[in-house]
C-alpha cells in the first residue's frame, strides 16, 4: 500500500492550490478516501471524505464552500481543490483510504505535501 501526495506549495491568502494523491497496492475503487492535514503543534485532522462512488463528500466545517474533493478511479487518485486559502489552512496534507477499524494498513501514511498560506 502506498500513497503519494503532491501539489503543495506557498500561496498567498485568497489563492488556490490543487493537491493530488496517487494510491497503489489495493483496489482503489473499493474504498472511501480521506484527506487529512496536520499543522505544526496540532493533531492531525480530517479535511474531507469521499464515498466509494464519489457521489458524496463530507467536509470539515472550516473548509466547506472553499475545498472540493474528487476522485478518479481510473487513475487511483484523489484530488483536493483548495480555493480562497487562509493562513490557518497551512499544514501538511495527507490522504488515506478509509480502512475498516483495526486494519493494519491504517498505519501506512504517505510523505504528505506541505501547503503554506502566507503573504
Amino acid at each position: 500500500v502506498q500513497f503519494v501526495e503532491s501539489g503543495g506549495g506557498l500561496v498567498q491568502p485568497g489563492g488556490s492550490l490543487r493537491l493530488s494523491c496517487a494510491a497503489s497496492g489495493f483496489t482503489f475503487s473499493n474504498y472511501a478516501m480521506t484527506w487529512f492535514r496536520q499543522a505544526p503543534g496540532k493533531e492531525r485532522e480530517i479535511v474531507a471524505v469521499i464515498s466509494r462512488a464519489g457521489d458524496n463528500v463530507v467536509y470539515r466545517d472550516t473548509v466547506k464552500g472553499r475545498f472540493i474533493m474528487t476522485r478518479d478511479d481510473n487513475k487511483s487518485t484523489v484530488y483536493l481543490q483548495m480555493n480562497s486559502l487562509k493562513p490557518e489552512d497551512t499544514a501538511v496534507y495527507y490522504c488515506k483510504a478509509a480502512w475498516p477499524k483495526g486494519d493494519e494498513r491504517g498505519d501506512v501514511w504517505g510523505q504528505g505535501t506541505q501547503v503554506t498560506v502566507s503573504s
